[in-house]
Order: C-alpha cells, then sequence, then structure tokens
C-alpha cells in the first residue's frame, strides 16, 4: 500500500528549519525526540512538540502583524 501522508510543508524550502525547530521545542519540554524511530514516545509527548510549535509559530506571527 503507498503512503498516502498530506503531511507536507506548504514552503518546502523550510524543511530543515522547521525540523531544528521541532528538536529545540522538543528539548525544551523535555521529550526525548530522536533522530529516527520515535515509536517508543506516547501520543501525549509528540503532541506536546507539535502543539507548542503551533503556539509559538502563532506567538511570532502575531508580533510580526502587530509590528512589534
Amino acid at each position: 500500500m503507498a503512503s498516502r501522508s498530506s503531511n507536507r510543508a506548504a514552503v518546502p524550502e523550510a524543511k530543515s528549519a522547521l525540523d531544528k525547530f521541532k528538536y529545540e521545542v522538543a528539548n525544551e519540554l523535555g521529550v526525548p525526540l530522536t533522530d529516527g524511530y520515535n515509536g517508543d514516545l506516547t501520543s501525549k509527548q509528540n503532541g506536546s512538540v507539535g502543539g507548542y510549535m503551533v503556539k509559538k509559530m502563532i506567538e511570532e506571527q502575531e508580533k510580526q502583524m502587530s509590528g512589534k
């Protein structure tokens, strides 16, 4: 069965920066994310990384939009 993942970056050139950001956030949260297999992590751990990434990106965009 072919992979049908819709998990694609809107700006492919940003992939390496997003990966770096993901590991920075995981480190801040104490989630032991590795470059490889992470199937031993819980959904809660993985979700906390993604959720916090989104929160930080929204905060940064709001700052830019407000001119601060």
